[in-house]
């Protein structure tokens, strides 16, 4: 059984300085047994990094209008029943399941601030200049601020396939992206969210590029891997640039990757969208 202990010493094999911020995806059952399970992991975190900060999405507030955007990898929908389960989006609201139980656990959390985007919110500690840098228009800002100020990616026990650090640097190179709506309750009404990325299942794919400069070390039954989001973030950005179809999916039925190849043949011989992001990233 893996305790507190062994989460900490995992942590200081990565050999990274307390004053760095971590942005921190995670699986809990990756580890195996875990003694006080999400709490200890959470507490090793906080012990280790002064600024910690997950992401704490809510899919749950998204409906889907009856019209929309073209080419916005998303089946528009006249069923008058087909958003009946979606939520207001509110700052209590739990992270969704996919983020795994650390990330609530960081969400509920005391000293914990969150982020207002209702469906890419992120939440964090001593991570409030992070967090307040979003908007609906860059729900990606909270990553590249933490990459401004010499941070790092933590994954814990998940793929790259998690890695929300991997769509900065998509983004960065110009790759095609989506609007999704939300509910907003002040005042009630649905909200426009551009911004919303590309398909992540592709992207372990990039494993073998950013190897060289991952660290890695391994806690109970789970890998833990430490890389730099700048270094991370120009590697992909370099690789989509040169192959802008790099690290989609091979799914032939994923909407946002059918969108984005359409795009990119659309798109063949003319230059690369402008891209608004945090002012040290463009």
């Amino acid at each position: 059984m893996v305790g507190y202990r062994d989460l900490v010493l995992g942590l200081r094999r990565l050999e990274l300085p307390r004053s760095l911020p971590v942005l921190v995806h995670s699986s809990l059952s990756a580890f195996g047994q875990v003694r006080l399970g999400a709490q200890a992991v959470a507490g090793a975190l906080l012990n280790h990094f002064e600024t910690v900060l997950t992401p704490a999405f809510t899919y749950e507030t998204m409906v889907i209008p009856a019209v929309g955007p073209p080419d916005n990898g998303l089946g528009y929908s006249l069923d008058p029943e087909a958003n009946a389960w979606a939520e207001f989006f509110r700052p209590t609201m739990p992270a969704d399941k996919r983020m795994g139980a650390i990330a609530e656990t960081l969400r509920a959390y005391p000293k914990s601030m969150r982020s207002s985007h209702p469906i890419l919110s992120f939440t964090g500690v001593n991570a409030e200049a992070a967090l307040n840098i979003q908007t609906l228009a860059e729900p990606l800002a909270p990553i590249a601020y933490l990459a401004d100020s010499d941070g790092w990616v933590l994954l814990l026990g998940v793929p790259h396939t998690a890695n929300t650090c991997i769509h900065l640097g998509e983004r960065l190179a110009g790759r095609k992206t989506f609007v999704r709506y939300a509910l907003l309750p002040d005042p009630d009404r649905v909200a426009a969210c551009p911004a919303f990325p590309a398909c992540s299942d592709g992207f372990e794919a990039v494993r073998p590029l950013v190897a060289r400069f991952a660290r890695v070390t391994k806690v109970g039954d789970a890998l833990i891997e430490a890389l730099p989001m700048v270094e991370l973030v120009s590697t992909v950005r370099r690789l989509v640039e040169k192959d802008p179809l790099a690290l989609l999916c091979n799914k032939p039925d994923c909407p946002r990757c059918l969108a984005v190849r359409a795009h990119v043949r659309a798109a063949s011989g003319g230059a690369s969208p402008q891209v608004q992001m945090h002012p040290s990233w463009r």
